[in-house]
């Protein structure tokens, strides 16, 4: 004879069973449902939000003045960092402990949560699950907060949001304040440094008497061609004289120490390191290397130093007009508003999910059951007493079998 169960056989222990099952199973349920009624009802209001478009990580304009000046300045924007700040930053400050303490603090979130202790890790425990901070595929931030208030909760929001702003604006005004310390070292600097330049080209010029080499070293060499040219025709005259009136003429010898005197300065314009009627035009050839050398190395160094000023003193002006900015960062896409809907508790999905666990814990307490009160012989002295025990629910409940 066949003993596998069927599923009639099944079905026969819960009919047998219906009215254990029925009665614990409608208890529990009007006991779920006398508790979730005493459940206070909460409320979730969100808002929405996404960054400014002119945050640089408190250089505003700067990075901007950076990247449009020139190619080289665009390499040191990148080099040093000057991209938009990312979502990341304001999660992390909607995060910070610092922001959630100032709200608990502000609306009493202590008294709300009823901690009597003032323990404000608990107070922070308790506010972090009712509130949420979620990034959305469109790339706004919502700010989601529970409370039994509805208008409270819309405030906290908002209130957030407002805090959020003024801890990043605060931030930003911090970071240009550095950045604009470093740039004002430098700055400060470079001052120095064109000053030392343009100082030593100045003890040059007055040493030498120079001012514009290239134009002076022109008028050297023209003066000596002119000279040289002068030479030659003296000499023609001197040879002319020479020969017309001989060597004891007073023509002769005026005309020979005329030829002298210009063969004496070609001489010294070429050879002397200083000239006897010092001007601020010729220079002796016999300095110009060395003159060359310095003039334009001093000349190099001030137009390093006015180029770099004329990079750095905008990024002074403005890493200056940065620091006192004070202009929101973040845009309210959606402000919070008391919801009308209320968000918890779930009652029905409460109910029904008890319901079922409870009818497949007795589902399975029958099945044992049935097996347990149709033992003829128990096997030790635990056995029989689960045996008594339901046999008692059998006999309480009568059930039939």
């Amino acid at each position: 004879m066949s003993t596998e169960k069927t599923i009639i056989d099944y079905l026969n222990v819960l009919y047998k069973w219906k009215k254990f099952i029925l009665i614990n199973l409608i208890m529990i349920l009007i006991i779920t449902t006398v508790y979730t009624l005493l459940i206070p009802e909460t409320f979730k209001a969100t808002s929405k939000i996404t960054l400014a478009n002119q945050q640089n990580n408190g250089l505003g304009g700067l990075a901007t003045l950076l990247a449009t000046n020139n190619p080289v300045a665009s390499i040191g924007s990148q080099f040093l960092g000057l991209s938009s700040p990312g979502q990341d930053l304001i999660l992390g400050l909607l995060n910070s402990r610092t922001l959630q303490t100032d709200v608990i603090n502000k609306y009493d979130l202590m008294k709300y949560y009823e901690i009597d202790d003032k323990n404000m890790d608990k107070a922070l425990k308790a506010f972090q699950s009712d509130v949420s901070f979620d990034q959305t595929e469109n790339g706004l931030i919502e700010i989601n907060v529970i409370n039994e208030d509805p208008q409270k909760a819309a405030t906290i929001s908002n209130y957030i949001v407002q805090l959020t702003d003024s801890m990043n604006i605060q931030l930003n005004i911090e970071q240009a304040r550095n950045n604009k310390d470093f740039i004002a070292k430098r700055y400060e600097k470079n001052v120095q440094d064109l000053k030392i330049a343009e100082d030593s080209m100045y003890r040059f010029q007055k040493k030498y008497g120079v001012y514009a080499v290239p134009e002076q070293l022109v008028t050297a060499f023209e003066a000596a061609g002119d000279l040289e040219t002068e030479l030659l025709k003296q000499e023609i005259s001197t040879e002319y004289a020479k020969n017309q009136f001989g060597e004891n003429s007073n023509q002769y010898k005026t005309l020979t120490k005329q030829k002298d005197f210009i063969k004496g300065k070609i001489s010294e314009l070429k050879n002397s390191k200083s000239l006897s009627y010092p001007t601020n035009v010729l220079v002796p050839f016999e300095q110009l290397p060395k003159m060359i050398e310095k003039y334009f190395r001093f000349y190099r160094e001030i137009e390093i130093q006015t180029k770099i000023m004329e990079f750095i003193l905008p990024m002074y002006e403005q890493a200056k007009v940065e620091e006192q900015k004070s202009i929101p960062t973040l845009v309210v896409i959606d402000k919070a508003v008391p919801p009308q809907l209320k968000y918890a508790p779930k009652r029905a999905f409460i109910i029904l999910g008890i319901a079922f666990l409870v009818f497949f814990i007795m589902v399975i307490f029958v099945f044992h059951g049935e097996k347990v009160v149709h033992e003829e012989k128990y096997k030790n002295t635990l056995a029989e007493k689960e045996g008594k025990f339901y046999n008692r629910i059998v006999r309480f409940y009568r059930l039939k079998f």
